[in-house]
């Protein structure tokens, strides 16, 4: 079969679904990747995969864009002739699922995240809302990531009983990301890996390590990840450069394989405001970190708190640094015995073949139809 996979940025596709195109590719399936080009381009071609570029804007919220985006989208469908297509992030699943109807494939989103929309204004959330509505009511199969996400979408009509289907995020390679023991230090670090964001709780995890320094000076700070100045809600890099002066935050800078950042950390946080299906927490439990999470759709699937880790209240730089002060309290065995359930809780839930056999289900099912 040939099938496109379409996600606003290649490097989506070759740090999120890379196993899933690797198992299509290895099962003797055409891959396409439809998405705005960077630097992932090269590494997805160097898989196998055929390349081709889709001009949209990523963050913005012009309409006359938007119906752009969705001629663009519906004539790449009509020329590439998919036998199926696989969708990632908002636009992709809203504008693609318009654009493919009725060309005679089937259309299968996955709902990776709301989004910013859904964190706004009531207005926006409402627009975003009719789009869903209008964009999934006849696709065969919609996956959603978490199932608060999927509860939300089937109490306020957007998708229906019959459609949703609950993945365990995208997955872990177990065996890329293995058990690694606690360093044995006298310090203990923390590290949010994220992109740097106002809704992955960057402030708040900025003003937490403030306070809980004031009473925990042998504590460090770190973060991972990429200033995506094209996100609406990224931090400027003179507020990052300010927390770095001051000896709040660490700044690791960006990395294509954080096993090593991961090895090296005590916990990893990620305060954020709401997750699909946070791959950072993921990563981290299969190598047996605990972990400090808010208390948000998403985060909440992969962290049981008081057991892999702790949660905290979102939005609460207070309640963060109360977790971070009670991580610091337990002992080095509690917190190797909280990472070990973490462990362990991958290997039931969030292995990523459970993801690669369901895209395999629904690619059966369109050859029966």
């Amino acid at each position: 079969m040939h099938i496109i996979f379409t996600v606003n940025a290649a490097w989506n596709i070759f740090n999120f679904r890379r196993s899933l195109v690797e198992a299509m590719l290895e099962e003797g399936h055409k891959v396409t990747v439809l998405a705005p080009p960077d630097v992932a381009v090269k590494r997805l071609e160097a898989l196998g995969c055929h390349f081709v570029p889709l001009e949209m804007d990523v963050k913005g919220l012009s309409p006359l864009a938007d119906i752009a985006l969705i001629r663009e989208l519906r004539q790449h469908f009509y020329t590439l002739a998919p036998d199926a297509v696989f969708s990632f992030t908002i636009k992709n699943n809203i504008f693609g699922a318009i654009a493919a109807r009725g060309l005679g494939f089937p259309f299968i989103p996955n709902v990776t995240g709301l989004g910013t929309a859904f964190l706004s204004s009531t207005l926006l959330r409402r627009v975003a809302e009719t789009l869903y509505r209008i964009a999934f009511r006849s696709l065969p199969v919609v996956f959603f990531q978490n199932p608060d996400d999927q509860a939300l979408f089937l109490s306020r009509g957007l998708t229906q009983s019959n459609q949703s289907r609950l993945l365990p995020g995208s997955g872990v390679d177990l065996k890329h990301f293995l058990p690694a023991p606690l360093p044995e230090r006298d310090e203990v670090r923390f590290l949010m890996i994220a992109r740097l964001l106002r809704d992955k709780g960057i402030l708040e995890y900025a003003l937490a390590a403030q306070q809980t320094l004031l009473s925990h000076p042998n504590t460090r700070f770190q973060l991972l990840g990429p200033l995506d100045v094209e996100n609406r809600s990224a931090i400027p890099d003179t507020l990052l450069e300010k927390w770095r002066q001051n000896g709040t935050i660490e700044y690791l800078g960006e990395s294509d394989d954080v096993r090593s950042e991961i090895a090296d950390a005590d916990c990893v946080v990620l305060p954020s405001y709401r997750e699909g299906a946070p791959r950072t927490l993921i990563e981290a439990a299969a190598m047996a970190r605990p972990l400090i999470a808010t208390d948000v759709p998403g985060c909440r699937s992969v962290v049981e708190d008081g057991r892999t880790g702790l949660l905290c209240a979102p939005r609460d730089a207070e309640s963060l640094s109360a977790a971070f002060i009670k991580m610091l309290t337990l002992t080095s065995a509690a917190r190797e015995e909280m990472g070990r359930a973490g462990r362990n809780k991958m290997e039931r839930e969030f292995d990523q073949a459970m993801v690669v056999d369901a895209y395999r289900g629904v690619l059966e099912e369109a050859l029966m139809l």
